[in-house]
């Protein structure tokens, strides 16, 4: 990814006094920016070439918990260290921030300095090569729906996130008279994050109350989950700024709908987009249709890098346009892949499974993996569905539970054929936990439901 400024640039601002701040970051397993706030003196004099971290951090869960069972890492191994060698590609700077700019870094294993296979960076990097290696270019765009509250994160914890008023009181889908008592916030969210570096398109009031979508242009997919880590982390930082709170959870009120991460996707053959061909119906061509195949094959095997929680899987439910089933349709919000663009040059596939809580390096390393087998076998694809899919009987499920997702990727010997058996032993391993930790608590629910009836 190309950040906006050069390491020159960089050492000119520090020299100057205009940055003083450097954010040194790598993305974790849960798509989090983590690392470390560098002097820019010291970044610029030692530290561009490599610093270090635990190695628990790519083994960790949302509470920073260590668990056990990871060949990675350990307590019986130490929990040694990585390299946080930084991109220097991707120096910007950070305009919410007073003197900062930041830097994206890929992790390193200390003794051999090879990329940690894990790592969600490496492993959308190495989906990247493999489609490269067929002589294509994956280009992809992410929309990021979240809630705003009227309070603050500080205030929202120490009530116990009970009594949770979202920033709106009405569905404020496209509505601008609502969405104008919200520019204090959105206002600079789009002007910050566009004088970062960021294509930033436009924002737009979501279908429930309080709810928010940030568009950003497509762009090459490293590009593009880059972009999305960096907004995500950005969107909390400033609504906490205003005195509130911004949540990507996907399912924060049984009543109220979902937040989504939807995936747009294409792919290129150098300046031209190789999902095009207008003979072909819809103006699909053959590899098109081929890389959707192998979406829809095994979207099943990889539901949990899109749907990574428990509470993930409480937002698929019909009527609420979160997808349940995995098949695709023209331009229709029920399917679990929607073409768009239908008989035009910008031709592409959406996948709407996705919740706004998924890592974006890990969903669009699964998706690139599954299209890539598409390509590679030559899969058929079906017929496109119709009508209201979530009443299509005949249509496959999606998993409905972490459990099942689990289940799914532990046996995906497609996913252990792209990835590595290492890869999705660790990701199921974090799978497991996530559902062992929530079997572990007694819900609000249960305590309601039971205490004098049961």
């Amino acid at each position: 990814m190309t950040g906006t400024l050069t390491f020159d640039d960089l050492k000119s601002r520090v020299k100057d006094g205009s940055i003083d701040t450097v954010l040194t970051v790598f993305v974790d397993m849960q798509g989090r920016l983590m690392g470390k706030r560098f002097h820019a003196v010291n970044f610029v004099e030692t530290s561009f070439k490599e610093t270090h971290c635990c190695n628990y951090l790519l083994a960790t869960d949302l509470e920073m918990a260590t668990p056990d069972g990871y060949a990675s890492t350990s307590w019986q191994s130490g929990y040694g260290d990585y390299i946080m060698a930084p991109d220097l590609d991707t120096i910007r700077p950070v305009p919410w921030l007073d003197g900062t700019a930041m830097v994206l870094c890929d992790v390193l294993d200390h003794h051999t300095h090879a990329p940690v296979p894990h790592s969600p960076r490496a492993i959308l990097k190495t989906q990247i090569k493999r489609l490269e290696a067929l002589g294509f270019e994956a280009k992809m765009a992410t929309e990021l729906e979240f809630f705003l509250f009227e309070k603050s994160f500080d205030d929202i914890r120490k009530s116990g996130f009970r009594d949770l008023n979202p920033i709106s009181g009405y569905n404020e889908d496209y509505h601008i008279l609502q969405t104008t008592k919200e520019e204090g916030v959105m206002r600079p969210i789009r002007n910050h994050l566009f004088a970062a570096g960021l294509p930033i398109e436009n924002s737009k009031g979501e279908a429930e109350a309080g709810q928010e979508e940030l568009n950003i242009r497509y762009a090459p997919a490293l590009d593009c989950a880059d972009h999305h880590s960096i907004a995500k982390h950005a969107i909390k930082e400033i609504a906490w700024q205003h005195g509130h709170a911004a949540t990507f959870l996907p399912k924060w009120h049984k009543d109220r709908v979902g937040s989504s991460s939807h995936v747009h996707q294409s792919i290129w053959q150098g300046q031209e987009p190789a999902f095009v061909d207008p003979s072909r119906p819809h103006g699909m061509s053959q590899i098109m249709e081929h890389y959707m195949a192998g979406l829809i094959e095994y979207a099943p095997d990889y539901t949990y890098f899109l749907a990574p929680y428990v509470n993930s899987y409480k937002r698929f439910a019909k009527g609420t346009f979160a997808p349940t089933k995995t098949v695709w349709s023209v331009d229709n919000r029920t399917a679990g892949f929607r073409l768009c663009g239908e008989n035009t040059k910008g031709v592409r596939v959406e996948c709407r499974i996705g919740g706004s809580d998924l890592n974006p390096y890990l969903a669009q390393a699964a998706m690139l993996a599954a299209g890539i087998k598409g390509i590679e076998d030559a899969l058929e694809l079906a017929p496109a569905t119709t009508g209201d899919v979530y009443e299509d009987a005949k249509a496959a499920d999606i998993p409905q539970t972490l459990r099942a997702a689990t289940e799914t990727l532990r046996g995906s010997a497609f996913l252990r054929q792209a990835f590595g058996d290492d890869v999705v032993d660790h990701y199921t391993r974090a799978a497991e936990w996530e559902q062992e930790e929530f079997d572990r608590v007694v819900t609000d629910w249960e305590i309601a439901r039971g205490f004098e009836r049961a």
